[in-house]
């Protein structure tokens, strides 16, 4: 598949794509501009060793619309945008990559605002923001929100509260068995608000290192073999914090879960999935809707970082998930639909303030 046809199979073009490369410090990176309609697109950096060229620009696209759709319904004045990074960040990474990265985000002058991402961190960005002034997601020693995987799973926590509300009639998991896919940056936190909120956890993880954090710091949780094992047991909730894709025609209708709520970007494997979820009975609260608590964290970094002030636009989640849950019973359409209807008429309804021209 060719660039233009990989760029036009998305129903909606984005804004600008560009493609990075710096053949002596081995960098190869696709940034997405999905839109600008609310402001500067702000999205984050992953650092990934994808199989193919085709495969990082299908997934930066998707990540860009998500992330355009995830800021408008966060309340942000910030477009959609995302970049990856193709290679193992274990093997690749270094400091003159991640400063030449950097010169490409600086030479959108502004159109695209940087952060961290699966495979990037804090101290990641503290080397791009050597070349570029737009750059979010930084070390607490450089002024900026540091790790943003803390109030991600905040968010997240808030979003499983809700649909637990809608769902049982009481916002909490006390009692609710969840299970976790994925322990890592964003994963441990949400176990940890989980426990202390009184729910039972079953997790699994493809890094041996991550599951043996689980069983030192819980071993009252129980760790399953696999997802497959994961997603057929005895569980209430079923939170995807791995990679995308986790829902599709496979997993779906072997869930024993009766709510979907998780970190993970893109959960849904392709188009008319969440109406296979709706048809099983199981309540999908959208991932950009209760996974933006991360985009809140490093946005407040813009204004000069204040945590309990990011932390509590970021409790918010709660209100905009039950919000649109409620809004796809009186529309008799998928949370997910009612979501992206949401977020378009943000998007639009303000977007097209930038006709009227300023001096």
């Amino acid at each position: 598949m060719g660039v233009f046809t990989a760029v036009d199979s998305h129903e909606v073009g984005h804004e600008q794509v560009v493609f990075c490369e710096d053949t002596q410090s081995g960098l190869r990176a696709i940034i997405a501009i999905y839109s600008t309609a609310l402001g500067p697109a702000l999205g984050g950096t992953r650092f990934y060793p994808y199989r193919s060229e085709e495969d990082a620009l299908h997934d930066v696209l998707d990540l860009a619309q998500g992330m355009a759709y995830k800021n408008a319904l966060a309340g942000l004045d910030l477009g959609g945008g995302k970049a990856v990074i193709w290679g193992d960040p274990d093997k690749d990474k270094s400091e003159p990559l991640l400063r030449a990265y950097g010169r490409f985000v600086q030479s959108l002058g502004g159109r695209y605002i940087t952060a961290c991402d699966v495979g990037t961190y804090p101290a990641d960005m503290d080397i791009v923001a050597k070349e570029s002034r737009h750059v979010t997601g930084r070390s607490l020693e450089h002024g900026g929100a540091g790790d943003s995987s803390i109030l991600t799973a905040w968010g997240v926590f808030q979003g499983m509260r809700a649909a637990a509300d809608h769902t049982w009639g009481e916002p909490s998991l006390a009692g609710r068995a969840v299970g976790v896919a994925g322990v890592g940056k964003v994963g441990k936190h949400l176990v940890e608000h989980l426990i202390d909120d009184g729910a039972s956890i079953v997790v699994t993880d493809v890094n041996p290192r991550a599951l043996q954090w689980v069983r030192e710091t819980y071993p009252q949780a129980r760790v399953a073999a696999d997802t497959d094992e994961l997603i057929t047991s005895e569980i209430d909730v079923y939170a995807p914090c791995a990679l995308g894709g986790a829902l599709d025609d496979d997993t779906v209708p072997r869930l024993a879960a009766k709510v979907v709520c998780g970190a993970a970007n893109n959960q849904l494997a392709h188009a008319g999935i969440e109406k296979v979820l709706e048809d099983h009975g199981i309540l999908y609260a959208p991932d950009y809707v209760v996974n933006c608590g991360g985009v809140i964290q490093v946005a407040d970094e813009i204004e000069g970082f204040d945590f309990q002030r990011a932390k509590s636009r970021a409790s918010k989640i709660y209100d905009t998930t039950r919000q649109i849950l409620q809004l796809a019973g009186a529309e008799g359409v998928p949370p997910a639909v009612a979501a992206d209807r949401l977020a378009e008429r943000r998007m639009a309804e303000c977007g097209r303030l930038r006709s009227i021209l300023l001096p």
